[in-house]
């Protein structure tokens, strides 16, 4: 999405408004995108499933909604962000029922089928960096991408309320319910939302601009630094009411309501690092994200005891997470080409969210259910989160901003 830097100076009432509208949009995409997370419990104890169906199960919808943002990025430089949301919005809503009768009919196939193109909502990502770039100057895009990125809270009011609806309104009622949400939102974006009038229309080919994309050194470097942030935190965001009960036996309620924490705290740090790197640069922030979620995977190798040593442990790795994912994308508006960062984002995105993918499935794989122990997964990620680090340090050109 570019943007034409001659257009006259944009009222903060305009920019407040829209990154509100996009981040609503986020939020509640979000939440579609990770329902089947916080009833993976009830799926596993309904279909008698093992350890790796059941983190298969989970992981699925993130594939396509991280392979997709690399498309839907570069076709927000050419639509804009009002209609891409209110697309994407809408495309989701047959998934959503589609994983209501999945889950009614007790199938494991359909249910694996309709995760896989639930993934749609978490494409709305890759549509609302561009979007909220080209209403900010460079020197508040740390704090703007930071704010929509909170929009990944829709995962902490998805692993709270979803179980809770489950059980004051029922299965299909909870499905129907996000269903109808997903539809006001996406009237309401349509009607509010309006495209920056410093963004230009990109009328080049969707192919020529993410081969451009994929061609710059830094749409590779960050993509690997957010797979290890945001990614950590998706994993976790979907994977941890599993987790809870395998390893401090929590029923689905308990779960989601610690799960949901965690999220919170990601988010509200979401926004802090995208501040910070706007003041102190992104790199800084970067390292101290990674670094502390590798030193805080090591203590919980440990197993440490209920209920404040180890709540301690998961929502200080969620501020570090958070931080992390506010602070890479900050380096993102910073780095990447204005014609070309909607095809960037898109595909740094689609990293991030493979980031998360993979770990529910080693997590399944590596269980040891005598034990109750992750500790391969967590010793996995300490080593992935520590080559972040470092990678940051020595690994990325420096600039001024950075």
């Amino acid at each position: 999405m570019s943007t034409d830097t001659t257009t006259p100076a944009i009222s903060s009432r305009a920019q407040t408004t829209n990154l509100a509208l996009a981040t609503l949009a986020f939020t509640i995409s979000f939440w579609a995108w990770n329902l089947i997370g916080p009833l993976g419990v009830v799926y596993t104890d309904q279909l008698d499933l093992t350890a790796t169906q059941k983190s298969v199960l989970v992981a699925i919808p993130i594939l396509v909604g991280s392979l997709g943002r690399i498309l839907t990025g570069a076709l927000t430089d050419r639509f804009g962000g009002r209609l891409m949301f209110t697309v994407l919005l809408v495309a989701t809503i047959p998934f959503v029922l589609l994983v209501a009768a999945a889950g009614h009919f007790d199938s494991y196939a359909l249910l694996l089928v309709a995760g896989f193109f639930l993934g749609v909502g978490g494409t709305t990502f890759a549509v609302g960096i561009p979007f909220v770039n080209a209403w900010y100057d460079k020197s508040r895009r740390g704090f703007a991408t930071g704010v929509f990125g909170a929009g990944m809270g829709g995962t902490a009011l998805s692993a709270f309320f979803t179980p809770r609806f489950v059980s004051w309104f029922g299965y299909i009622a909870t499905h129907l319910i996000i269903a109808v949400s997903l539809a006001v939102v996406a009237v309401i974006c349509w009607l509010l939302m309006r495209d920056s009038p410093r963004w230009v229309p990109s009328h080049d080919s969707v192919v020529p601009k993410l081969v451009g994309a994929a061609k710059l050194p830094v749409t590779w470097q960050l993509g690997f630094l957010y797979a290890a942030a945001f990614g950590g935190f998706v994993a976790f965001s979907t994977y941890l009411p599993t987790y809870l009960k395998d390893v401090y036996d929590f029923d689905l309620q308990a779960a989601g309501t610690r799960t949901a924490g965690f999220a919170i705290a990601a988010v509200v740090a979401r926004p802090v690092g995208g501040i910070l790197s706007d003041r102190f640069g992104p790199r800084i922030i970067t390292v101290i994200s990674c670094g502390g979620a590798a030193v805080l995977a090591v203590w919980m190798i440990t197993k440490p005891p209920l209920e404040i040593p180890a709540g301690l442990d998961f929502v200080l790795m969620a501020i570090c997470m958070g931080l992390g994912s506010g602070s890479v994308f900050s380096w993102v508006a910073q780095a990447a080409p204005a014609e070309r960062v909607g095809s960037v984002t898109g595909i740094v995105g689609a990293l991030g969210g493979l980031g998360g993918f993979f770990p529910p499935m080693v997590m399944g794989a590596t269980y040891d259910a005598t034990t109750h122990s992750y500790t391969i997964g967590l010793a996995l990620l300490v080593v992935f989160a520590t080559c972040a680090a470092l990678f940051t340090v020595f690994g990325i050109r420096r600039t001024a901003d950075t």
